[in-house]
């Protein structure tokens, strides 16, 4: 393929790429949330488990994982009740926050593991990767699946990350206890709705 017929699918994939991991979605919330509990460090790990956690699963439909779905009906149903049930932990979890910016405990924000999961137990990941995949590359061009993932790489990384540092400017200004409560509450029904959307697909 010459350069000037890959610059148009290298735009193309960047821009689905950007499209799919800045809009709003339970890992966003997730990272907007520590960011405003926790140092900044700690949800940065966050954001490289989900970015590597989705990365991993891109590759994975790419290399034919997706077919699991439509041969295994079952696991498609437990793989939508797994992330129901956790989309609502996470929701439970920052109910019990009470707004006030005191030092949370580091130990307690979520790590590497629970952003690669939170890729795993989502069938919209699945979808939006088998979409990706089958709009931009080609079973007869591999070079292309790893090519999107590349770019994916970093542009997902970079998406969830201006999530957490949003998350962090609302810590440093906002001040007032009701306020973050506020926010809690509304990213909290922001994920049980992610869940609810789930349940009634």
């Amino acid at each position: 393929m010459s350069a000037s017929s890959l610059l148009p699918l290298l735009l193309s994939m960047s821009a689905f790429a950007l499209a799919a991991s800045i809009s709003p979605g339970p890992v966003n919330i997730v990272c907007l949330s520590s960011g405003t509990h926790y140092p900044i460090a700690k949800g940065l790990v966050f954001v490289t488990g989900a970015t590597l956690g989705f990365v991993a699963l891109f590759l994975g439909i790419g290399a034919g994982l997706y077919s699991l779905l439509n041969v295994a009906p079952l696991f498609e149903e437990l793989l939508r009740w797994a992330g129901i049930l956790f989309l609502l932990y996470l929701a439970y979890k920052l109910t019990q926050h009470d707004g006030r910016v005191q030092a949370q405990s580091a130990d307690n924000a979520p790590g590497f593991m629970t952003g690669a999961m939170m890729q795993w137990l989502n069938p919209k990941a699945w979808l939006a990767s088998a979409a990706g995949i089958g709009a931009y590359t080609s079973s007869n061009e591999p070079y292309q699946l790893w090519l999107f993932a590349a770019l994916y790489l970093p542009i997902c990384w970079l998406s969830l990350a201006s999530w957490v540092y949003a998350g962090a400017f609302l810590k440093r200004y906002v001040h007032r206890p009701i306020v973050l409560l506020t926010i809690n509450r509304t990213l909290a029904v922001c994920l049980a709705a992610s869940a609810l959307f789930l349940l009634l697909e």
